[in-house]
């Protein structure tokens, strides 16, 4: 079938796919005793048609404002996974979260919001200016971003949903939705917010469970967007980079190159192996049917300037970096329209 249709092409059969996902998750548990195998249930899900987008709430994203967090948190554990420190949390009602510290809180949180927006799945991050954890010990990432009272500031909160659970990480070059116009979407919101971190192991698969399990796929790790285009350590959430970096690289009659993710500068210190695989990154960008690209300009230019600041507002970002970020989303949207 033609693969420009409604959202089903988004649904992949539960048969087509079980052997994939079971595979990865029989993957995690043998590299992981504790790990608890999961078999993969329901459709496979990428994207959901979003309603109408211009009453979506991007000040309180995915989880709405019932979801946000509140109350006392007590630490649990230290996550020493990622570039990023990060631990979970446990707040007053038994719900846990997982606090990501750094450089990376506050565009993540505006790039959740975004994909939400038009349809993509993401998790219900939350940004938290002073977080007070009880019993916080002293870290072995991050302690250097802990406060003298023990406060810890500037950090997002990802809540943990107890019906969904990660069995897997998903690959953009072998998933259920290549070719798809909702997969080719994708690669353009990246562009738009300059993700340059498009490693697969920043995808997730969550299993839902249910009356209606649905595995859903999704970008999980968004911190590296709204600076440069490419790697740059010091450059994630830079809006003089991202201000700066330009979007499209070449349009043809029926094709578009974004130059998101783009090679790294030649003064970058990196290692050859991850050289390699920073410029095997790069056709993300390349080659998008121009009718997927002004799809997605399509649904993007429904956000009114409104929600794209209550976005950054979320958070945290000052009134006039708001302003700043915001003016360069439009201006980007404004270009895939002209297409």
């Amino acid at each position: 079938m033609h693969r420009h249709h409604k959202a089903l092409t988004t649904s992949i059969a539960v048969l087509a796919l079980s052997s994939t996902t079971v595979g990865t998750a029989a993957k995690r548990s043998a590299g992981n005793p504790a790990a608890t195998e999961m078999i993969a249930e329901g459709p496979a899900m990428l994207w959901r048609e979003p309603g109408d987008i211009a009453s979506r709430n991007l000040y309180y994203g995915a989880g709405g404002k019932a979801h946000e967090p509140h109350g006392t948190f007590t630490f649990e554990k230290e996550d020493m996974e990622g570039s990023n420190p990060k631990f979970d949390v446990v707040d007053q009602d038994g719900v846990k979260w997982r606090v990501k510290m750094g450089d990376e809180a506050r565009p993540e949180t505006v790039a959740s919001r975004l994909l939400w927006a038009v349809g993509y799945y993401a998790n219900e991050d939350y940004f938290v200016p002073a977080l007070h954890v009880q019993n916080l010990p002293h870290l072995h990432r991050g302690a250097n971003l802990v406060s003298p009272d023990g406060t810890v500031p500037n950090v997002r909160l990802k809540r943990h949903l107890k019906d969904q659970k990660k069995i897997g990480m998903w690959s953009w070059s072998k998933d259920p939705f290549t070719g798809s116009r909702e997969w080719y979407g994708l690669r353009v919101l990246m562009a738009v917010i300059n993700n340059w971190d498009l490693k697969d192991s920043n995808n997730s698969i969550y299993q839902v469970r249910g009356d209606f399990p649905e595995q859903l796929y999704v970008v999980t790790d968004l911190g590296s967007s709204f600076g440069s285009p490419g790697l740059n350590w010091v450059s994630k959430g830079n809006l003089t980079a991202y201000t700066h970096s330009k979007m499209i690289g070449k349009v043809a009659p029926e094709f578009v190159d974004f130059n998101v993710p783009s090679p790294p500068k030649l003064n970058t210190f990196i290692d050859i192996p991850e050289l390699k695989r920073r410029l095997s990154l790069c056709w993300l960008g390349h080659h998008i049917p121009l009718t997927d690209v002004k799809w997605m300009g399509h649904l993007l230019a429904q956000l009114s300037p409104d929600q794209i600041r209550d976005a950054f507002r979320a958070a945290g970002y000052s009134p006039q970096e708001v302003e700043a970020y915001s003016q360069v989303v439009e201006r980007r949207i404004a270009e895939l329209q002209k297409l």
